[in-house]
């Protein structure tokens, strides 16, 4: 029995996280605004014993082109908090954590949103902290464009340290007067019953990475390779003792993209229908978005990705296509392609030993402490996880069978705030 287990998330979105998943034949095309849709889900994985949901936002549609974005899995979708809360009166036992962005929010608010949720589930919550890096979403808060990386991340800082802060019940009398934010009173609620909300954090840029190890008890990132994801682990890890922190209070969970079926044969079979289903405009688009650059489809669709000027949207997200694309001398459309099965995350497609085989392997080879999963259409690619895979890491001593406690910071084997 392996005494070190691994943590898994299940990461929701609608459809699916396959860009076309919206046009398999086995998914309810409406899912995202049909509640019981998402009561399924959430119910799925409770009962396989993941530690946690997670719900991605953003503030505006991701592609520019509404006509692309109605041809897209991420197109319709409701508001995470909202949707958590209803979830939370739904589960008993699974934690609870969405997106919220610091660069259209403001600390005291969502502070207490978040503590709420984390009252209403029981200490299950969690926040995932973000930087907006869209024109989209920029544009619909009255901003003139979008800010330079360097201050949404500075801004990011200041949001933590005031939320945290709220949290914690460490403003102190005079509260909080900073760069960006003034916050006088503390919140009208009492302590988290897991002592904070977990925090939750996403960005791999070098700034972002030192965030992380500042304030977040769990990051998530994206890594194609075993090399990409040790080096991204061991760099994190790295970075903790500069803030009085040990390399267990932090979990690593990068994304993973399973596609899993009882033959080999047949999980291909899988990938390959889902993979016809991506139109060449919706792709590049998708690609276009997550590299930051609005004139892709001027270069030829069969010749190699372009130089790029550095990104002040995705940094980190830029830098893995882009990699990628001169690793394995992809041109545009099938870079696109690939990119649109997973977004740049991990995919892995075969039995449930093969799946269970690889997770293991960055697992045990510490490039990882969990995964955030997320299948490529809903609801079966998750059925097929939790009763192929899931039975599998069980049966290898990888992953619980019960819940050790009822909090997320539990599941989680995180540390109580002090």
């Amino acid at each position: 029995m392996t005494a070190r287990q691994m943590k898994l998330g299940a990461f929701l979105w609608a459809t699916g996280h396959h860009i076309a998943a919206w046009r398999h034949p086995k998914v309810h095309v409406m899912a995202g605004i049909d509640i019981d849709h998402y009561i399924q889900l959430a119910r799925t994985a409770e009962a396989a014993k993941f530690d946690m949901i997670f719900c991605e936002d953003a503030a505006g549609l991701r592609e520019a082109d509404v006509g692309i974005a109605s041809q897209t899995s991420r197109s319709i979708g409701f508001e995470p908090i909202s949707l958590l809360s209803a979830l939370a009166v739904q589960t008993s036992r699974i934690g609870l954590v969405s997106t919220a962005s610091t660069s259209y929010n403001e600390p005291y608010g969502l502070a207490r949103a978040f503590l709420s949720l984390d009252h209403l589930s029981g200490g299950r919550a969690g926040w995932n902290l973000v930087t907006s890096a869209s024109p989209i979403e920029a544009a619909n808060f009255g901003s003139t464009g979008l800010k330079p990386h360097a201050d949404r991340y500075e801004r990011a800082r200041e949001f933590a340290e005031v939320v945290t802060g709220l949290w914690n019940g460490k403003l102190g009398a005079s509260g909080h007067d900073g760069q960006s934010f003034s916050v006088r009173d503390p919140l009208d609620l009492p302590r988290s019953p897991q002592g904070a909300p977990v925090m939750v954090q996403a960005g791999a840029s070098d700034v972002g990475r030192d965030l992380a190890a500042r304030t977040a008890d769990v990051v998530f990132t994206a890594a194609q390779t075993f090399e990409e994801a040790k080096t991204f682990y061991d760099d994190l890890k790295g970075r903790l003792a500069a803030y009085g922190r040990e390399p267990d209070d932090i979990k690593i969970m990068p994304g993973v993209a399973p596609v899993v079926a009882e033959t080999e044969a047949e999980a291909r079979e899988k990938y390959e229908e889902l993979q016809a289903l991506i139109p060449d405009d919706v792709g590049v688009a998708l690609l276009s978005s997550y590299l930051s650059i609005s004139d892709l489809w001027r270069h030829p669709i069969d010749g190699p990705l372009p130089d790029l000027p550095e990104s002040e949207g995705m940094k980190s997200r830029q830098a893995l296509v882009v990699e990628q694309s001169r690793r394995d001398n992809l041109s545009i459309r099938q870079l696109a392609r690939h990119f649109a099965g997973a977004r740049g995350h991990w995919r892995i497609v075969g039995t449930a030993a093969h799946v269970a085989d690889e997770l293991q392997a960055r697992f045990e080879g510490g490039a990882a402490d969990g995964f955030n999963v997320m299948p490529s259409y809903f609801p079966g690619e998750l059925d097929a996880f939790a009763t192929l895979v899931v039975p599998e890491l069980q049966r290898r001593g990888l992953f619980r069978t019960e819940y050790e406690g009822r909090t997320l910071r539990d599941h989680l084997g995180l540390k109580r705030p002090v």
